[in-house]
């Protein structure tokens, strides 16, 4: 009996500490914020203030974006390298519209006002998104190939639509009742930076998308097996081309965002930015194979980055260690997500 007792007693140990070990490892997203915004608090007095986390979350607003269409992609198993391209076509887009659409034959000039060029600018990023979508659901050219073809393609157009120039007039013509997008980028409800909020709306929308509707189910089932899935009767191909339109999407209105934060629109914006949201994807937990991933933790990897750069800014570090920096806990998640999904999958 009391040896009974001693290896229940053993048992009961070490599943506690299996717990504990599996909870700091799924919860690492918000355990490595907590620890930066400690550090940062000790390190300066400017950091731990409303003010500054209001700051630093609008700045973070483009990379959630981001990585929120970079998330449902990568729940279904494929990558998207052209969001950064994106972002940059559709700012320039509707710094060009901003700045007027001149129709030669018909001699005149037209000014869109804001909330149809906040239409066109997402429509045309749904449909780049799309390509992206048919190239690798209906001709199937790997993900990785395609999206780095249109990340080219969007840029290039880019910089032909500007010549290689920046739009820096976003003010439209108040005359004609276009008083260009800067409210998106400075103005606040309630204290609060709209980015933010149209972050934090966008993040809502998606979250309830994958755990409320039959499309979230759909993505589920087809990042982890697609073949079964298909078999299962999951249209597949719909799934793939409707989570790159959406990436697209998210992808203008981060432009969007970043042009109004900006007072700018440059087609060199948003370089490298796909690595910063895949980043976020990855130390929010989602696996990088499809299949496993939440909104919750996709936005705490997300601020985990906006925060930890912003920080780093802020005490006066060389942004040349910023990247190292950024660049080790990318690492650090990744080895993170090794270890937890790849002990699932020698047990099973």
């Amino acid at each position: 009996m009391s040896d009974t007792t001693i290896t229940r007693a053993a048992s009961d140990k070490q599943a506690k500490k299996f717990n504990i070990g599996r909870l700091l490892l799924e919860g690492r997203a918000f355990f490595a914020l907590i620890l930066i915004i400690a550090v940062f608090s000790v390190m300066s007095p400017n950091y731990f203030t409303v003010g500054n986390f209001l700051i630093m979350s609008s700045h973070v607003a483009i990379y959630g974006l981001l990585s929120i269409g970079m998330l449902l992609v990568i729940l279904n198993g494929g990558i998207d390298l052209s969001v950064g391209s994106i972002l940059a076509l559709a700012g320039v887009s509707a710094g060009a519209m901003m700045q007027g659409i001149e129709l030669q034959a018909l001699g005149v000039i037209l000014y869109p006002p804001v909330w149809a060029v906040v239409v066109l600018t997402c429509v045309l990023g749904a449909l780049v998104g799309a390509v992206n979508g048919v190239l690798i659901s209906i001709f199937k050219v790997p993900a990785f190939v395609a999206t780095l073809g249109v990340m080219y393609v969007a840029r290039g157009i880019a910089l032909l639509m500007t010549n290689g120039l920046t739009y820096n007039n976003l003010s439209g013509r108040a005359e004609l009742g276009n008083t260009g997008f800067g409210w998106l980028g400075f103005n606040r409800i309630a204290g609060i930076p709209i980015s933010v909020l149209v972050l934090a709306a966008m993040a809502i929308i998606a979250g309830l998308m994958l755990s409320r509707s039959s499309f979230g189910r759909w993505l589920y089932a087809s990042g982890g097996n697609e073949r079964a899935a298909e078999l299962s009767g999951v249209p597949t191909r719909r799934v793939k081309i409707t989570v790159y339109t959406l990436s697209g999407i998210l992808s203008a209105i981060a432009g969007l965002v970043l042009s109004s934060q900006l007072t700018s629109a440059g087609p060199t914006a948003g370089t490298t930015y796909e690595l910063t949201a895949i980043a976020a994807v990855v130390i929010g937990g989602a696996a990088l194979t499809g299949g496993r991933g939440t909104i919750r933790g996709t936005m705490l990897g997300a601020f985990v980055i906006g925060f930890l750069s912003d920080g780093l800014v802020i005490i006066g570090v060389s942004s040349y260690w910023q990247t190292v920096f950024t660049g080790a806990v990318i690492v650090l998640a990744v080895l993170m997500n090794s270890l937890q999904y790849g002990r699932g999958t020698r047990k099973s």
